[in-house]
Formats: structure tokens, C-alpha cells, sequence
């Protein structure tokens, strides 16, 4: 019986987890990735942190995983109550692990969230985390000449990361006009320096940066072969329209927190300012729950430093409620402090980058928005005739999000159509309904028959 388990090992989840140990836990840190880091610190085998910001940070929390049990290539897909973590240990040959503990900890992070448009479907077109994960793992630039569009700041390393890495980076097209957001990251000197960089390397790079600009289509046959690139209106409506050449494009609109596990858990969630469904969790990032803490992306996207704070305080939380060696009040404060202005940026952050619901008028009733099971706009609105009241009874009737991925592509997009060919808004609990799987991660038949000890 471990005192504490962490599910991943992201900024907020090694920060949970050190900060645990270090007060005389037995902490157990579980992770489906090879290596610690999670999304953010993805790296290759020989990183040198050239890639990355705040990657001494990230050394500190490595080098001190020999205080805990670290155990990596575990796809955790089930939490019961009590709580034992059901996972599937290794690569091919996987086998059943359950691990039994007094607190857990909720550290999964989050994914792109994509909007889909016409040719979407295309090969060459990804997301832009999906862009920085082959470039971060496998220093493996996802093309040639590479279209980055969207919205958000995420998009400023996807570019300038490819161009270090050698790719032609055809423009870096932002859906919003984030002006007012300047005065927001010129009180956070670090951001300010870490902007002031990604500007130089676009000038040094000669990469385009255009505010209110999306791309609205893909063309090909096999692959991609070129986008239409719009300048839009404060709606996001197009106004006028270009072709661009290129061989990929990466595109991404934010991130959807991973919240499978505090789902199954019954934690308590909320809508936040990005629209997204998050936990909800107090002043020490207990959540609804006795003993299941989160942190980092689950309760709301803010950037890896306020996940890196989330993450200390959960391991400090539940350190105390296990009778731990009990923290430091200045050190307390100092964390809540820096969490408070760091929400506050994330805040600010969400306010310039929103998603506006003018790309749904965009689509035409054959475009894809369900790639798994080739769902398109016009079955959904199929749905709402059949007698779809909300996404997740459109989602029943058109399959929408019952795939492979199981909705994590397409499940925002499916809860806002859905709801608005049912004549409203999607609210919490659509997106509920969307989020929720009893289990978290593909497995076998034969898995869930067996009942092996780690």
C-alpha cells in the first residue's frame, strides 16, 4: 500500500511527487511515456535542453527520482475507489499492473484541441502539439514547408522550432489579434524574454506572423499539396482568401484537459474561462474526493510553470494530510502567491486567444468532424432531426466520437455542432458527457480477467 499515487509525470506530476517524497511519502510516480517530462519536456534520448524553456527546472525534479518509485511505460486506464490504480505495463507484451494506494493524485495533462475544417482528413496535416512531439522525441521535423496556424502562444515555438530544426516555415497564421496581451506578458519578465526570443528567430527565419488569419482548407490527393489561407473578421468569418504551397500544416487551437481519471473518480468539474471542462479543486487542489488531488492541465490550461506550482502544492497537501513532514508556511505562501499571478496570466491569456464559434461556419455538410468513424457535419445535423436533444445524444445517433480516439480528437467539436444543430450552447454537462469512459485507455479483453500484483 503506497502512501500516494501520481498519474503522469509532466511538470505538475514530478512536482507533486518530489514534493510528496521529499516530506516522507512513499510515493509511487506512474506514467505511460518512456521518459519523465510529459508533453512539455519531451525529449530525445541525448537532450541537451536546447529545445526547451525551464529546463533546469525540469533536471532538478529527474535527479530526484530516486527518492520515489518512478515507473515509466505504464498506461494507467482505470482508478478505483479506495483507490487502486489499475495500469498496463510495457510495449507490446503489456501486462495487467495494480497498484494500491492511501491518496492519489491527478497529473494527466491535456491534448490538442482541434477544430476541423474541409480536408482536415488530409496526410501532412497534424496538430501542433503532434508538429513538437516528433521534433522534441525524435528531432524529426514533421516536413519541408510547414504551415503553423491557429490560435494561442503555442504556436510560436511550433514555428520557431521547426525553422531551428531546418523545415521552411510558410507562415505562422494566428486566428485572433492578441494585441491588448502585450501589456499582460510585459509584467512577467520571463515570458517577456521568452516572447522577445520567438520574435527575433521569426525575423531571423524571415517566417510571416499574421494575426487574424486561419486556415480554412486543405488540398491534395494523397496528401496535402497546399491550404487556403483567410484573413478573417472579428467573427472569424473570411473576408478574403490565398493558396499556400506546402507539404504540411500544423494546426492548433488550445488544449482539452485529460480528465478520464477524476471522471471515473466522480470529481467535482467546471466550465472555465476557455471553455473547457476542468476540475475543480480548493486552495490546496483537493478536489471533491477525499485523497484525489490535481494539478497541472486538469485544472485548467495555464503553461507549465503554473503547473510546476499546482503540482508542490498538491505533494505538499497531501504530505500533510499523510502525516508527513509538514511544509514550510513561507514556502506555502510563496507557492500560492505565484499560483495566484499565474492564473492570472492564464486568465488574460484565455481572454486574447479565444475560440470564437464562427469556424462552424466554415464547414460544409461533408466535411469530417469525426475522423474515426467518418462523421460528418451533415449527420450530426441528422441527428438533431432524429430527435438529438444535446452532444451526447447526437453523439448516440451519429457515432460521433465513438472511434478509436474516442472523442479526444474530436470531442470539443462535436459537443459545440451538436449542440448547436439542438438550438443551444454546450454547458458542463455536454461536455461530460462527451469526456466520460469508464476506461481511459485501450486494453484487451483478457486484461481486465486478470488480477496480477505488481
Amino acid at each position: 500500500m503506497r502512501d500516494v499515487v501520481v498519474i503522469g509525470a509532466g511538470p505538475a506530476g514530478l512536482a507533486a511527487a518530489v514534493a510528496a517524497a521529499t516530506a516522507g511519502l512513499d510515493v509511487a510516480l506512474i506514467d505511460a511515456g518512456r521518459r519523465p517530462g510529459g508533453q512539455f519536456y519531451r525529449h530525445h534520448a541525448a537532450e541537451t535542453g536546447r529545445l526547451h524553456h525551464d529546463w533546469d527546472a525540469f533536471v532538478r525534479l529527474r535527479d530526484a527520482l530516486d527518492r520515489l518509485t518512478y515507473l515509466p511505460g505504464h498506461r494507467v486506464w482505470h482508478v478505483e475507489d479506495g483507490f487502486t490504480v489499475h495500469a498496463l505495463a510495457g510495449d507490446r507484451d503489456e501486462r495487467p499492473v495494480r497498484i494500491d494506494a492511501r491518496a492519489v493524485v491527478v497529473a494527466t495533462g491535456a491534448h490538442d484541441r482541434s477544430l476541423p475544417f474541409p480536408g482536415w482528413d488530409l496526410p501532412g496535416v497534424l496538430t501542433a502539439g503532434g508538429a513538437q512531439a516528433l521534433l522534441k522525441g525524435d528531432r524529426v521535423p514533421a516536413g519541408k514547408r510547414i504551415v503553423v496556424a491557429g490560435t494561442g502562444p503555442f504556436l510560436l515555438p511550433v514555428a520557431t522550432g521547426l525553422a531551428r530544426a531546418g523545415a521552411t516555415v510558410a507562415g505562422v497564421f494566428e486566428a485572433n489579434r492578441p494585441y491588448g496581451f502585450a501589456r499582460h506578458v510585459a509584467r512577467h519578465p520571463g515570458k517577456a524574454r521568452e516572447g522577445a526570443g520567438y520574435a527575433a528567430l521569426l525575423a531571423r527565419h524571415r517566417i510571416p506572423y499574421r494575426t487574424g488569419h486561419a486556415v480554412v482548407a486543405a488540398h491534395g490527393d494523397d496528401r496535402i499539396e497546399a491550404v487556403t489561407v483567410a484573413r478573417l473578421d472579428r467573427d472569424w468569418a473570411p473576408v478574403r482568401e490565398r493558396v499556400i504551397a506546402c507539404d504540411t500544416v500544423a494546426v492548433g487551437y488550445g488544449f482539452t484537459p485529460q480528465l478520464e481519471i477524476p471522471l471515473q473518480l466522480g470529481c467535482a468539474t467546471r466550465m472555465d474561462a476557455d471553455g473547457s471542462l476542468i476540475v475543480a479543486v480548493d486552495v490546496t487542489q483537493r478536489t471533491s474526493v477525499p485523497g484525489v488531488y490535481a494539478a497541472g492541465e486538469t485544472t485548467g490550461v495555464g503553461g507549465a510553470q503554473l503547473s510546476l506550482v499546482e503540482g508542490e502544492l498538491a505533494g505538499l497537501a497531501v504530505a500533510e494530510a499523510a502525516g508527513g513532514v509538514a511544509p514550510d508556511p513561507a514556502d506555502v505562501q510563496r507557492l500560492l502567491a505565484r499560483r495566484r499571478r499565474l492564473r492570472a496570466f492564464a486568465g488574460a491569456m484565455h481572454a486574447a486567444y479565444p475560440v470564437r464559434p464562427g469556424w462552424m461556419d466554415r464547414l460544409r455538410d461533408d466535411t469530417l468532424v469525426c475522423r474515426c468513424e467518418e462523421v460528418t457535419r451533415g449527420r450530426l445535423a441528422e441527428a438533431a432531426e432524429l430527435g438529438a436533444t444535446d452532444p451526447r445524444s447526437a453523439k448516440l445517433l451519429s457515432r460521433a466520437g465513438m472511434g478509436w480516439c474516442q472523442g479526444r480528437v474530436c470531442g470539443y467539436a462535436t459537443a459545440w455542432l451538436a449542440a448547436g444543430v439542438c438550438g443551444r450552447l454546450p454547458g458542463a454537462d455536454d461536455l461530460r458527457g462527451i469526456a466520460r469512459r469508464p476506461l481511459a485507455q485501450p486494453l484487451r479483453l483478457g486484461d481486465l480477467a486478470t488480477d496480477d500484483q505488481p
